[in-house]
């Protein structure tokens, strides 16, 4: 599943991204590596972005951005 799939404060461990190798590199730069865990805060209305917290740090990413992040969910 990608991460705009995931519902509010339900962890998820990052396992890889779609998208070129530029995509990826972005991704990694601002700390979304796999294995990382994370969770969505908050949803912006109107199709909004997503606040997300990751290792300890919140990063706010678009919709568009979001669909590239693939999860698991963490039980």
């Amino acid at each position: 599943m990608n991460l705009l799939q995931v519902k509010n404060d339900i962890w998820v461990r990052v396992i890889g991204f779609r998208g070129g190798w530029g995509m990826q590199r972005h991704f990694m730069q601002i700390g979304f590596l796999p294995g990382n865990t994370a969770r969505i805060i908050r949803t912006a209305p109107f199709h909004g972005p997503l606040l997300v917290e990751v290792d300890d740090r919140e990063i706010v990413i678009g919709r568009k951005v979001a669909r590239h992040i693939l999860v698991e969910e963490i039980a």
